[in-house]
């Protein structure tokens, strides 16, 4: 016995359809993505995820399709830690990067390098070796270089140095950094930035400079100090200087 169905009064609207995200143009999916997966922060293991990504990730679990252009996205828009700086994983000898699989690796095109935390003793899985994926990650160009404080540039520091001395936290910032070098043969551009205590004549911040000058990579300057408005204002006068005309096409 088929039970009829209650007809809709003319005031009551029509049960919802379910809507085929799939059927809209790949460009209009990829904006979709873009405005829940890609974040202004750096993605970092953080306690904080469970209630801010983790949750935003679970697109992932719609279909197979979904993943594949979703996780993407992720991975090669956002800009990812290479160590942690949270309490909970400072010392974890298993940073983000190790964590994610060959295939995500595979997407990551920025990625950041913070230094300062732990100057006085630096976690023993602070190093750029095979046990950060790095040979997965083929498409990172860009290296953003963010300097907290350093020790060398300042006699607040004198008795809470590391036994080896000034030297050792900038020697061992220029290794590390050095090591990012060998591992990301894609890398082409390193962006510095510091908190306001961090000059750009410090010594440690000027070694990491000439690092990578010295290794051909294009030197940036980030926005937390102003110093990329800054490096556009030199630019130009230094081509004004040459006299070299900058010229805008008008369409």
């Amino acid at each position: 016995m088929e039970i009829a169905s209650k007809p809709h009064s003319a005031d009551e609207a029509p049960p919802a359809q379910p809507f085929c995200f799939l059927a809209l143009p790949y460009e209009l999916r990829i904006r979709v993505y873009e405005h829940v997966l890609v974040f202004p922060r750096t993605v970092d293991l953080d306690p904080a995820n469970t209630r801010t990504l983790v949750h935003r990730l679970c697109l992932f679990l719609v279909s197979h399709a979904v993943h594949t252009e979703a996780s993407r996205i992720f991975y090669s828009r956002n800009t990812f830690r290479i160590f942690p700086i949270h309490g909970r994983f400072f010392h974890t000898k298993r940073p983000l990067l190790a964590r994610l699989p060959p295939t995500y690796r595979a997407h990551l095109t920025k990625l950041e390098l913070r230094l300062g935390p732990g100057w006085t003793k630096p976690p023993k899985g602070w190093v750029a070796d095979s046990r950060l994926g790095l040979e997965d990650a083929p498409k990172v160009h860009l290296l953003k270089v963010f300097v907290e404080c350093d020790p060398a540039s300042s006699d607040v520091f004198d008795g809470f140095r590391h036994g080896e001395g000034e030297e050792f936290y900038t020697t061992f910032c220029v290794g590390l950094l050095s090591g990012l070098f060998a591992g990301l043969p894609a890398l082409s551009r390193v962006q510095f930035d510091a908190y306001p205590s961090v000059s750009k004549t410090s010594p440690l911040l000027k070694r990491l400079v000439d690092e990578a000058r010295a290794n051909q990579k294009i030197v940036l300057w980030g926005p937390e100090r102003g110093w990329d408005k800054i490096a556009e204002v030199d630019l130009a006068q230094r081509a004004a200087e040459d006299g070299i005309g900058i010229f805008v096409r008008e369409h």
